[in-house]
C-alpha cells in the first residue's frame, strides 16, 4: 500500500551519508526529508519543535550512542518510528536497538527501494530488516542456548559416545544398557535435533558446542 506524506528525519554525522540518503529519497513522493542532524543533541532539539513520522538513526554518533538515543527518543516521542542505520551487521547492536524500541534496521549500502520499503513498513507498524540483517538474526537464533534441545543425562552420554564413533553395542557396554535402549536414545536424539542420521547429529551437536 502506498503511503503519502511521510515526514523523515535523518540523524548521521557523516555528510556524505546524509547527502547520499537525501539523494536516494529525493525522487520519492511519499517521503519528505524534513531535516538532517549530525548528532543526538541537535536531533532532540529538532524533535522538541517538529512532528516527525520516521527517523533514520545512525548507530554511531559523536555525542551519544545511537542505541541510547533511540531509547531517549522513544521515551519522549513514542509515536515516532525509528530505523537504525549502520555499516555493521552485528547481532548485539541489532538486538540492543530492538530492545530500545527501534522498528527496523538497515545497512547503509541499502538501495533507495529498500529504504522506502523499510520506511513504509514501519509506518504500517511492521518491523523491517535488511536481508543481511535477517540472516544474521537467523544464524544467531540457531546458536541461541535458549533454542537448545533439552537432553536427559543419559541422552548426553549416548551423544558423546556417538561422537566418539562407538557402535550401538559398544555404547551399550560402556553405559551398561541394552542395544535396544541405545537405539531408542539415538532415535530420540535425532528427533530432538531434527536430523536423519548420525553424521548430521554430530554436526549439529558440534555447532551447539555440546560435544
Amino acid at each position: 500500500m502506498s503511503i503519502k506524506h511521510i515526514s523523515l528525519l535523518i540523524v548521521d554525522d557523516h555528510p556524505v551519508v546524509l547527502e547520499g540518503m537525501k539523494a536516494l529519497l529525493s525522487d520519492n513522493e511519499s517521503v519528505t526529508v524534513k531535516a538532517c542532524c549530525h548528532d543526538g543533541e541537535s536531533a532532540l532539539r529538532f524533535l522538541a519543535e517538529n512532528n516527525i513520522d520516521v527517523i533514520l538513526l545512525d548507530i554511531n554518533l559523536p555525542d551519544i550512542s545511537g542505541i541510547d538515543l533511540c531509547k531517549q527518543i522513544k521515551q519522549l516521542h513514542p509515536h515516532i518510528h525509528i530505523i537504525g542505520i549502520s555499516n555493521y551487521n552485528e547481532r548485539s547492536m541489532i538486538t540492543k536497538m530492538l530492545q530500545n524500541g527501534a522498528n527496523g534496521y538497515v545497512l547503509k549500502n541499502a538501495s533507495a527501494e529498500e529504504i522506502i520499503n523499510a520506511i513504509q513498513s514501519v509506518v504500517n507498524k511492521k518491523l523491517y530488516f535488511s536481508p543481511e540483517v535477517q540472516q544474521s538474526l537467523f544464524e544467531a537464533a540457531l546458536h541461541d542456548p535458549m533454542n537448545l534441545p533439552k537432553l536427559t543425562r543419559r541422552e548426553q552420554e549416548v551423544l558423546r559416545c556417538i561422537a566418539e564413533g562407538k557402535t550401538t553395542v559398544e555404547i551399550g557396554e560402556t553405559l551398561f544398557i541394552s542395544p535396544h535402549t541405545v537405539e531408542t536414545h539415538r532415535r530420540n536424539l535425532m528427533q530432538k535435533f531434527e536430523v536423519s542420521n548420525a553424521a548430521a547429529l554430530i554436526r549439529v551437536a558440534t555447532q551447539y558446542q555440546l560435544i
